[in-house]
This record gives structure tokens, sequence and C-alpha cells, in this order.
């Protein structure tokens, strides 16, 4: 069992000593202006500090009406958001954690069309410079004026004190991602030639200036900056740059820098499952070593993004050099994660994939946020976590990850679970995908609910497929039987050369050429198992030299599920082809997930055939098409595999048999509904069904 020595030692931030050096980030999830009195918010942070996260950092709070980076910021003192803030603090509080207010103002990526400010007139977005960027649908922001800048840096210095009114332990100052702050030191968005830009050391000012009235405004808080170790935009905010910043706030009485990584518009990937684990530590271990040169050993500094076990952590502050790590996706995953881990349970913990489905996709659109793999994410209150009243007999008719989110979480509550599974092996699509380089944390998720079902009793068949006869006597039963994949109807498609997708996941394919028939999320995901290494070492190496960052190795592939897969058969991307009658490649993939996705077999020299009319015939060697302009065109395949899509698999009769017997049941996911095959639904109607059935 791995010890976890230093993330489980005490440390202090200024005035606040901690339990542990676990920080859950910061995540907007769009609680904090839910009309509730702070019920969501409060019970949404109350589980993660009671799961052991030390410190908590808010989402983003709107220094000001203009600040907000849309409709789902809440601003101090506007609409009740003191009133909700001040119960989640309290939450906090009570299960024995410490909370900041992270201190926000979008700037420049305020979206801000149809918004009005409390006087009810419309919201005007406000930059260094009046430059728009491509998600604000042609709004320029307004150049702030110098009396402006001046007003905003009292705004944070206002809310600070707020922060402390609410109660508080302290605050964090958002300078990271490409937002106000970050623009002001940046070339690429500040173009004044005034006090506030027109060389590197105006630009730092505002930054500086905003710390040293926070810092003013609540002397007795601990107050930290989320600072951008890099912005990841050719010809922004240089290293050097950054650390001159880092050494001009060091005397300004911060308490701690956490280290971010990226703006949201660089083409540089930062949090998707492609990007290795831990792959931005050397940012933050620059800036450390800023802070350590300079002789400021009381400015703590935190390291974060694509760290999602705490086996990782532990690599990472094992030199010392970084004080704590910071975790944000991975707490919706898991709110118990710290707890289960410091326990050495890691085959319990529900590790986050990566996949933003939920989460970040969610977020820049408005939407609430949850979990693909936690579904209550979010929603603590609708589905509270708490002991049934009344335990029932309750079966789960399919392993996958709608089968296990419903057995999960009715064992959790307390019911008599069984789980029916017709293959040998859990996990359904959440297995296949493990096995796509850089999904395979998909595999610690089905570990997970394997494991807490053994944990709690729960009985899993394997290779048993339920009958209505094995279900006599259940109290409440979830068919979630997945899907299949469907076939093709082109002649041809039964010679042996022809594979289904999950024929070539499993099995592997073997060298030659190869045509992907369809080109939507399994198509071209099963494209980048067949060119890219199943090695995260060896990924990471290739991810550094395509993007030209620095990329740390320090906990590439330290975690059982990450470890290299046994040897396959790789070939050069000029021998697959993906093909597609229309639509976009990689449809269904979520939106900052999708350009990654495609980038990557691009650039690995995958051909990409749109606009195909029809498929006409498979022969060996060779798929025969009719492309966009008509044309009867051949395509290279010594191996052709088949990703058109997925069919419900049938549980018709199964289904009308319990109706029959009066046994209450319910189908979700693909196995209701596999025209749009989402998991993110189908974990979700998967914890709906089972708190309807088994309440």
């Amino acid at each position: 069992m791995p010890d976890l020595a230093v993330v489980s030692s005490p440390w202090s931030l200024g005035p606040l000593t901690l339990r542990n050096r676990v920080v859950m980030g910061s995540m907007h999830t769009g609680l904090e202006v839910l009309d509730d009195g702070g019920a969501g918010m409060a019970a949404f942070y109350r589980e993660r500090a009671a799961g052991g996260a030390a410190l908590i950092v808010t989402g983003g709070i709107a220094v000001s009406d203009e600040a907000r980076g849309g409709p789902d910021f809440a601003v101090f003192g506007e609409g009740g958001a003191d009133e909700r803030f001040r119960a989640a603090v309290d939450a906090v509080h009570d299960a024995g954690g410490a909370v900041l207010a992270q201190l926000f103002h979008a700037g420049r990526y305020a979206l801000v069309g149809g918004m009005v400010d409390r006087h009810g007139r419309p919201q005007r977005a406000v930059a260094p410079s009046a430059l728009p960027w491509a998600a604000a649908r042609g709004v320029v922001p307004e150049e702030l004026t110098g009396p402006e800048v001046e007003r905003t840096i009292e705004d944070f210095a206002a809310a600070a004190r707020s922060a402390r009114d609410i109660g508080f332990d302290g605050v964090e100052i958002m300078a990271s991602e490409g937002y106000l702050i970050n623009q002001f030191q940046s070339p690429l968005t500040n173009l004044r030639d005034d006090e506030w830009g027109g060389s590197p050391e105006r630009r730092r000012r505002f930054a500086v200036a905003v710390v040293r009235a926070v810092r003013a405004a609540v002397p007795d808080l601990a107050v930290t900056i989320r600072l951008s170790g890099a912005d990841l935009m050719p010809g922004s905010t240089t290293d050097d740059e950054v650390d001159a910043l880092v050494h001009e706030l060091l005397p300004l009485g911060l308490d701690g820098i956490s280290v971010g990584i990226g703006w949201h518009e660089s083409r540089t990937p930062t949090v998707q499952a492609a990007v290795p684990h831990g792959a931005w530590l050397s940012y933050a271990n620059r800036i450390a070593g800023v802070v350590r040169r300079a002789g400021y050993p009381d400015v703590r500094v935190i390291a974060s993004n694509r760290m999602t076990d705490l086996r990782d952590g532990e690599a990472v502050l094992a030199d010392g050099l970084v004080d704590a790590v910071a975790l944000a996706r991975p707490f919706l995953a898991d709110p118990a994660l710290v707890q289960r881990s410091l326990a050495g349970a890691y085959d319990l913990v529900n590790t986050c994939i990566g996949c933003n489905q939920a989460c970040l996709d969610r977020s820049i659109v408005g939407a609430p946020v949850s979990c693909l793999v936690n579904p209550r994410a979010g929603r603590e209150v609708t589905f509270p976590l708490r002991p049934t009243d009344v335990a029932k007999r309750v079966d789960v008719v399919g392993g996958g990850p709608a089968g296990l989110a419903a057995a999960v979480d009715a064992a959790r509550r307390g019911h008599a679970v069984t789980v029916w599974e017709a293959s040998d092996r859990l996990g359904g699509q959440f297995e296949l995908a493990s096995l796509v380089p850089g999904k395979e944390d998909y595999a610690a998720t089905v570990r997970a609910a394997r494991a807490e079902l053994a944990e709690r009793g729960a009985t899993v068949h394997l290779g048993r497929a339920a009958t209505a006869e094995d279900l006599a006597g259940s109290d409440a039963v979830v068919v979630a039987v997945g899907v299949v994949p469907r076939e093709v109807d082109v002649p041809g498609a039964t010679l042996p050369h022809v594979l289904s997708y999950e024929q070539a996941l499993r099995d592997g394919v073997p060298a030659g050429t190869v045509a992907v028939i369809g080109g939507g999320g399994i198509g071209v995901d099963t494209a980048a198992f067949l060119v890219e290494s199943p090695d995260e070492a060896a990924r990471a190496t290739e991810f550094g030299q395509r993007w030209d960052v620095e990329v740390s190795d320090e906990i590439v592939g330290d975690v059982p599920q990450r470890l290299p897969a046994a040897a396959r058969v790789l070939r050069p991307g000029s021998e697959v082809t993906v093909l597609r009658r229309s639509g976009k490649f990689g449809a269904g993939i979520g939106i900052t997930s999708r350009w990654v996705a495609i980038g990557r077999l691009r650039d690995a020299g995958v051909r990409m055939v749109g606009g195909v009319q029809e498929y006409l015939r498979i022969e060996p060697g060779v798929l025969w098409i009719r492309d966009e302009d008509g044309a009867d065109r051949s395509v290279p395949a010594d191996t052709v595999v088949v990703c058109a899509g997925q069919e419900r698999r049938d549980a018709d009769e199964l289904v009308a048999g319990l109706r029959s017997a009066g046994i209450p049941c319910e189908v979700v996911g693909g196995a209701r509904d596999a025209r749009s095959v989402d998991a993110v639904r189908a974990t979700s109607e998967a914890l709906e069904a089972v708190r309807r059935l088994a309440p």
C-alpha cells in the first residue's frame, strides 16, 4: 500500500492550519445562482469536505455585475448570493474543512448576450483593450478607462471584504486561464500605452494593484492567487515575465500561489483525457523554485491540472518544492477520494475519466454541472445519500456504466443488490473505452464499482443473462442491457476481414491498411486505437513535441490502470482511412474534447473521407465507395472495421415478463434508446430510475 505520508500531513496557509495537503480546486457548477437559499451549494461542498478535502475553493464569484462570465455567475450582495454562500461556508466548516472565495472577473471572456445588470441595464463586457474572442459571438468588449481600472481594483477589495463578512476563511484571486487579470498581463490582449500597459512592467501593474488592495482589505484572512504558469498562446506572456510578476507579488503578503495553465482559447489541450497525467507539473515546479529562491518559505505553492489520483499527489509533493495539490473534477467523480485514499482503499476511488461531458461541456453553455461517472454530483439535495427506510431486493440487469451506476447507488443506501451481466466481465462500453489510448481511466470507474459492490455485499453474476424466472420475487429491476454494434448492409460485410469495433478493440487488428466505416465518436476512438501508443509515457513525449511544451514525467504511468497495455500492432496513420456519410467527424464527442481527438488523428496522418454517398462493396484488401462527387473509388482495406453506430440490445421479452408478473422495472440508457447513445444520459437515467423504484 503506497504511503501518503506527505499528502496526509498538516500544513499552514497564512492563518489557516489545514489537515492535509489536498485542495479542491475551483469549479463553476451553476449552484451559485440557484434560488434555494444555498441548500444545493451547501450539500455539494459539505460532502466534499466530509470526504476529506482540507481546503475548498469556490467557483468564481464575480466582483461586480460586469465581471460576470455569464448569467450563472453570482455577485456578492445581489439576489440572495450572500445567504447562499453563508450556508455553503457553514456546511464546509461543520464538516471540518476550510473554504476560500474565488474572486473573479471574466473581462473579455464574458458572454453577455441578453444579460442585464442589477439596475436592468444591458451588461457590457470590459477588457484592457477592445479585443473580442471567438466565443463572444461578435461582442467587442469596451476598453476600461483609467478611472474604471481603479474602480475595478476596488471591486476586488470590496468583494474580499464581503467574503470576510460572510465567513470565508480567505480568498483566491483569479489571475489565470485568460480572465481579466491575465488579460492585463498579456501583450496579446493589452494594447494600452498608459500606466496599465505598453511594457511588461506596466502590464503587470494591475495584478500587483489587485493583490495589494485585497491584502489591505482582509489583513486577517488567507489570500492566494491563481496564476497562469504559462498562457500557451503564441506571443503571450513569457516565462520570464511570469516569474517577474511572482517576484513583484511576493512582498505583498500573499499566502499562496496556485499555478494554472493555458487560456480557454489556447489551441493546446490542457484538461482533456488526451493530456498526459501531471503534464503541467513542471510549470508549478518552476514557480515554486522562484518563490523558494526569493526567500519566501511561507508563501505556499499549489500544483494543479490533470491529477486524478493521490498517489500522483504524493509523488508531486515528495521533494518538498510544492506544498499542496489541487484537484477539481476528481471531486465531482468521488467526493470521498481523500478519505478513501488515505485509508488505502484506492480500488474504491471513482476516478475522473477526463471526459468533460457533464462538467466543462455544460459549464461553458451555462447548463448545470454534474459528472458522467457520478450523476449525483451537483444534485445532492435531489438525491441525498442516506440509508433507505425499507430495504428492497434490487436486481440490475446489465453491468455497463448505467447498470453499475444504479447498482452502486442502491447498495450504498442499504438495498440488497444483484447484478446480472451476460458477458464474462463488467464494464460494457466503458470496458471497451478503456482500451483506447488516453481513456485508460475508464477502467478505474469499473474497478471502483466492482470493489464497492463487493464491499457492500452485493451479488454479481457474470456470464449469465437474467431471465424473468431469475428475477421472480424481486422488488425492483433496472434493465440496463446496453447496446450492440450496428451491422451494415454492404456486399462483403460478412467476409472474415470485416470486424465490429468491439472485435477490433478487444482482439486487435492485424497489420496492414484499415478502413473504418463510420466517423462518429466510436470511429474516431477506433482510429486512435489503431495508430496511438498504449504507453502513456510514450504519448507524453509525443504530446510535448507536438505542442512544444515542457511535459513533466513525474507521475505518468504510476497508477495501475495506466500501466502500458500488452503490445499491439500499431501502424502509421497513412494506413488508416475513416469514412463518414455526413456530419462532422467525431460527432458525439464533447465540445471541449472533439477538436483534440480529431486533431490527434490528423497529426498522425489518418485520412478522413467525408460525404460518402454509398458503401458499394467490400472485397479482400479493398472497400469500394461512391464519393461525394458521385465517383466510384477504392479505399485500401486489408481490414474493415465497422463503426456505424449502435442499436439497443433487445430486452423486450424480459421486460414484458416482468411487467406481467407485476415486478416494478424500468429500462434505462442505450437499452431504452440507442439513437443517440450518451453515457451521461445513461448513468443519470439509471440513478433516477433506481431512486424511483427503490427509494
